[in-house]
């Protein structure tokens, strides 16, 4: 047995849909501009340039249906994702066959300080301070790719207390998710237990204490977080 000099920490699980068991979570990658109009609306190209990703910690995962404003920041905008979670593995996966590593789909808010990701634009700098925070990541639980198909196109959206905000469709992604994992994989060794953000659509906005949040996928059901 292991004697750890200070106490380890909990191994980080996403709950699976009518299962009791749960996905163990290593690491989350998120690919950055993935819908032509949300890269319009941020001010950059739309073309189908190379991806780029940034990651989230497992831990900024919050499954409690709530969100907490963060401090140090009074913009904070919402971002619904598709999530796709890898049940195999590898390096330098095949496109053809880049859907068979994945377990299931999940649906995602990539919250972001946006007032802090500007300032480190323009300094150059990093931008985990706004994507990287405690309970960043709401995510609903997991739909096995078994029972679900894998998902390349349907209806994405967020309405923010009733108001719809966004709304776009799976097959606008730039970057499909077999594209994803197959460049991914040139670059990291995936793994079982690793999360993919698939990127938002357009109409990302600031939230407020006390708004409600229901994204949905066609297929997955509502993710309801309320901002506390």
């Amino acid at each position: 047995m292991t004697d750890y000099v200070v106490e380890g920490p909990l191994q980080t699980v996403a709950p699976v849909a009518n299962n009791s068991s749960v996905f163990p979570v290593r690491r989350i990658y998120c690919i950055g501009r993935n819908y032509a109009d949300h890269a319009i609306e941020m001010g950059y190209n739309p073309d189908r340039e190379p991806p780029f990703f940034f990651q989230k910690n497992p831990d900024n995962l919050d499954f409690s249906g709530t969100f907490t404003y963060p401090e140090k920041s009074c913009d904070v905008h919402y971002e619904i994702e598709l999530v796709i979670a890898i049940g195999k593995g590898g390096k330098n996966i095949n496109l053809d066959n880049a859907t068979d590593h994945v377990y299931g789909y999940a649906l995602g808010l990539d919250m972001t300080r946006r007032d802090l990701q500007g300032k480190m634009k323009e300094m150059g700098r990093p931008w985990e301070i706004a994507k990287a925070f405690e309970k960043s990541a709401p995510m609903g639980p997991i739909t096995p790719a078994s029972e679900l198909g894998h998902l390349c196109k349907g209806v994405i959206d967020l309405k923010v207390n009733g108001e719809l905000k966004q709304k776009g469709d799976l097959n606008q992604m730039i970057w499909k998710t077999a594209e994803i994992i197959n460049y991914l994989s040139q670059y990291y060794e995936l793994a079982a237990g690793d999360l993919i953000m698939s990127g938002t659509p357009a109409g990302v906005g600031a939230i407020k204490k006390g708004d409600v949040m229901v994204g949905s996928v066609e297929g997955l059901g509502e993710l309801v977080v309320t901002v506390i």
